[in-house]
């Protein structure tokens, strides 16, 4: 997503911004910027009931981070039926806002990275990228030893989350839509496409099934989105 998609809202004004002050100087703005994070789109409603406070203390939040840029809004309808009225406002994060949760060490990490292709080669990356998201493999195997009958778009959603991915499961007629809408290397998978095929591959092995990756934060969207099909019957399953 580029700020290019994103509407500004009718009741953003900077002078809410100005009173309201950084928006990580507030820690109801941090909890409201969080909440938009990790569900990748909130209405003021959904905001409100989760945390507490009313609506209008939230558009006035929303109102703020708006005229700082951190969020905006995107489309007008949400899954459902809506109730009559006024159509509730559909807010996400913009790129601005995604760069409130920063992602510490990036450059170092992209020097290190650089250094450690200089001594051995292309694949040294693609090595250390796969054992990095081996770790996260083990994590899985061991989640669905610990719960057997969970499903396994949603017991990679709890680990990709645990890892700090901010992930979601969308079920689809075809299979499950893995939604991550948040990505710590971000930034070295943007220099370093190995990270996304490794992280991509060891998807497929866990769910047993080849997945496929439709967009990722890395590539400049706003959202990495992978697709699970449903497993595919075998003859002799049948």
């Amino acid at each position: 997503m580029n700020l290019a998609e994103v509407e500004q809202p009718d009741s953003a004004s900077p002078r809410l911004a100005e009173d309201g002050g950084a928006a990580s100087a507030s820690p109801t703005r941090h909890r409201i910027m969080a909440c938009v994070m990790e569900w990748g789109q909130a209405t003021a409603a959904h905001l409100a009931d989760h945390l507490g406070l009313t609506q209008a203390a939230v558009r006035r939040h929303l109102a703020a981070l708006a005229a700082q840029g951190l969020v905006g809004v995107r489309g007008r309808r949400l899954n459902g039926p809506r109730p009559p009225g006024r159509p509730a406002q559909v807010w996400v994060a913009t790129d601005r806002g995604r760069a409130q949760f920063p992602n510490a060490y990036d450059q170092l990490a992209i020097e290190c990275l650089d250094y450690l292709r200089g001594l051995g080669g292309e694949g040294a990356v693609a090595a250390f990228a796969e054992d990095k998201f081996a770790a996260l493999e083990r994590r899985y195997l061991a989640l669905l030893e610990a719960e057997p009958d969970l499903a396994p778009a949603a017991a990679l959603q709890r680990v990709l989350s645990a890892a700090g991915f901010m992930a979601d499961v969308a079920p689809l007629r075809s299979g499950d839509q893995l939604l991550q809408h948040h990505c710590p290397y971000s930034a070295v998978a943007s220099r370093f496409p190995e990270f996304c095929q490794a992280e991509t591959a060891a998807f497929s092995r866990l769910v047993h099934s080849h997945v496929q990756r439709l967009a990722t934060i890395a590539h400049g969207d706003g959202v990495c989105t992978t697709h699970i099909p449903h497993p595919v019957a075998h003859k002799e399953d049948l």
